[in-house]
């Protein structure tokens, strides 16, 4: 895997991955919502460590900076 995900990007991702998951565990988002929530979380996380966006592919978008 390419990677596509400049560290601004990763940590956008790990603010909105922590508020989701605050709102979660303080029952601020609860039911089917909340789960979906926590799954996004996960998903952004997990993203940001592997610095590869599987949806950038799709559109064709980087964020990583290219080295010279």
């Amino acid at each position: 895997m390419k990677k596509n995900m400049g560290t601004t990007d990763k940590y956008i991702r790990f603010i909105i991955a922590a508020i989701l998951l605050i709102a979660f565990f303080t029952n601020a988002v609860t039911g089917v919502l909340g789960y979906i929530a926590l799954a996004v979380a996960a998903i952004f996380i997990l993203t940001s460590f592997i610095n590869f966006c599987p949806l950038y592919t799709l559109f064709g978008a980087n964020t990583c900076k290219v080295k010279k």
